[in-house]
């Protein structure tokens, strides 16, 4: 991702409209600001994801809390380092290379945390996916900030597909993981991406940190998803 300094900052209204006129036309206007819909729903997941871990602590052992501190860990670094990438990008700073630098590191971090379970060409796919999945926001942001909304939709649609890829990368691995929830969960990550990335380009940051809050949350509960399928297709390695 370079700097793009060649690109002129555009006007709040332009980002906005852009961005969430593109949404609609994917039917996900309602989660591009990350409205009471989106909300209600991943404070339902969140329930389920406590219900879930409230009815193991009785029997949880060692490696499974490891696990799930490891597997939150690594999807908290995505975020933090997702969302440091984008407001560098946003405000043109030169601290962008080094952000994004930081965060494809966790790509590879991410697919070296399932080498052990699902062998070294696994987790190098899944890196390769996810560091796609990191490249294919650069033509986001750059069409976004300069207002060309062909681009734009163009863009949009390739960073969805590549959710769709990882989702289902992800559900051929794990018989726990269903396919059309991964690719769901993947792409309500891309949704809300898109919002606090929004946000930050037309320089709303309180907003941006917001919508922020609420990817993270949705993260979380995705990590929790995560470690659980793991634990149910390899008991024995988690006992």
């Amino acid at each position: 991702m370079n700097r793009m300094n060649s690109h002129p900052r555009v006007a709040i209204t332009t980002v906005a409209l852009s961005v969430v006129g593109l949404l609609g036309t994917f039917g996900l206007a309602g989660c591009s600001t990350i409205g009471d819909g989106a909300v209600a729903e991943g404070a339902q997941t969140s329930e389920v994801s406590t219900m879930d871990m409230s009815q193991h602590n009785a029997e949880t052992t060692s490696k499974q809390l490891a696990l799930y501190t490891a597997m939150s860990n690594l999807w908290a670094q995505h975020m933090e380092w997702t969302y440091a990438t984008v407001v560098a990008f946003a405000q043109e700073s030169p601290a962008l290379n080094a952000s994004l630098e930081r965060l494809l590191q966790n790509q590879v971090d991410i697919g070296d945390a399932i080498k052990p379970l699902y062998g070294d060409a696994a987790g190098d796919q899944l890196t390769v996916l996810l560091k796609e999945h990191i490249t294919d926001a650069v033509p986001v942001l750059t069409a976004a900030k300069a207002g060309d909304s062909a681009a734009l939709e163009t863009a949009v649609a390739d960073w969805y597909a590549n959710a769709v890829e990882v989702g289902d990368f992800l559900a051929a691995a794990n018989p726990n993981w269903d396919k059309a929830e991964m690719e769901e969960m993947m792409k309500m990550h891309i949704t809300q991406t898109i919002a606090y990335a929004s946000d930050a380009l037309a320089g709303d940051y309180a907003k941006a940190i917001a919508d922020y809050g609420v990817a993270e949350q949705h993260m979380q509960e995705m990590s929790a998803m995560l470690s659980a399928g793991l634990i149910k297709q390899f008991p024995n390695k988690f006992k």
